[in-house]
């Protein structure tokens, strides 16, 4: 197994893999002290058999750039292969602004071609390439050094027989003519909105009990306040304050660093310097804040008028559909995505792009009243009225 340490070496790597039509990229990282993940390894594959024709990258060491990778990555004639993307894709975008293109993700890939619901990579292991795998250094310290062998056995299984798997998924996919598929379900990946955590837009992700527009306001600004803090310095949220914290503030409105000592829940690092003035500031911002700035919370899905038979006709199709197609029932549509066309929504994604093709055209009709659904046997079949 080699370790690539230098600028030179991860070049040499590059320049022969980009001869290749595809490689398979994995990383480890570490994110339970900080807010952006910190990159602790990259390994790299190219089409071959045994680890020969793959490596470790140590981004820890010295003076090496990643800079030949990267433009392996921008290489267009080199498909990228990782799988469960989402978390290696937001590393290498927020720490270079580049996104692999063009991706293949194989956990997408896998759901497209029937393999269930977010398969984990171990089970793609065992179901295609007919091997298991070491998990014992998952959770282990990436960015301890030196990395211990069966640290680096197991980062390297993440990446060799990843390629076999890519190999296997590309050819059901274009034997069934599904690359489509993947190809709109991969976009969202490698679009920057999808990485942008907006602190602003925070305070949707707590949970209340409360849709009081006055409640809400305090609780969009302490919200606003812990991300930045958090962004600016690289530390997880739940360190700042947590949830529950912030709704206890939300509720008491501390108006003095006396009133932030008599909370129940706030760390104690929290109740005073920049943190405790932060809080106090944002707890005045939202008890001020004017009556048209004031946060809503949209109820408008609470309020649509679900025709409970028809969802459970949608949710009998999607069945029969999914099954009928081999494709995990999740990927095309939720159980409240079917109550939404149930009530008559139509901006749904189901209804649109490959979806459509699948399940989406004939949700419209069913809905529409132009087909029937007729079981026979164990099977259910579309009935054109």
């Amino acid at each position: 197994m080699k370790t690539l340490t230098t600028t030179q070496e991860l070049a040499e790597f590059c320049q022969t893999a980009a001869a290749h039509p595809y490689v398979t990229v994995d990383t480890e990282f570490l994110r339970e002290r900080t807010y952006y993940s910190r990159l602790c390894l990259i390994q790299l594959a190219y089409p071959g058999e045994g680890d020969e024709t793959a490596v470790l990258v140590d981004p820890l060491a010295e003076g090496l750039s990643l800079e030949p990778m990267l433009d392996l990555f921008r290489n267009e004639n080199v498909v990228k292969v990782f799988h469960a993307a989402r978390q290696d894709l937001e590393i290498f975008w927020v720490e270079s602004g580049v996104f692999p293109i063009p991706l293949f993700d194989t956990q997408v890939a896998a759901m497209v071609c029937g393999f269930g619901e977010q398969v984990g990579y171990e089970t793609l292991v065992r179901k295609i390439c007919k091997q298991g795998l070491d998990k014992t250094s998952r959770f282990t310290d990436w960015s301890r050094r030196p990395l211990s062998e069966a640290q680096k056995t197991y980062a390297l299984a993440d990446v060799t027989h990843l390629r076999r798997i890519y190999e296997h998924l590309a050819a059901e996919l274009a034997k069934s003519g599904r690359q489509h598929w993947v190809a709109e379900e991969l976009q969202i990946l490698t679009d920057p909105a999808t990485y942008d955590i907006r602190p602003e837009e925070a305070w949707r992700r707590i949970k209340t009990r409360t849709s009081s527009a006055k409640f809400l306001a305090v609780v969009r600004e302490l919200a606003q306040f812990r991300e930045a803090y958090a962004q600016e310095n690289n530390v997880p949220r739940n360190r700042v304050f947590k949830d529950d914290a912030l709704i206890e503030m939300a509720s008491t409105k501390p108006k003095t660093p006396a009133d932030l000592g008599g909370s129940r829940l706030l760390l104690r690092e929290a109740r005073k310097g920049v943190i405790a003035e932060g809080i106090l500031a944002a707890v005045k911002r939202g008890v001020n804040c004017p009556p048209d700035r004031m946060p809503r919370l949209d109820n408008s899905r609470d309020k649509l008028q679900v025709n409970p038979a028809l969802a459970d006709l949608l949710r009998v199709l999607l069945k029969s559909k999914t099954e009928s197609a081999g494709v995990a029932a999740k990927l095309i549509a939720t159980s409240s995505e079917l109550d939404q066309i149930a009530a008559g929504e139509r901006s749904v994604a189901a209804l649109s792009g490959w979806r459509y093709e699948v399940f989406g055209e004939d949700a419209l009709r069913l809905c529409d009243g132009k087909i029937a659904l007729s079981a026979k046997g164990q099977a259910v079949q579309v009935v054109p009225l």
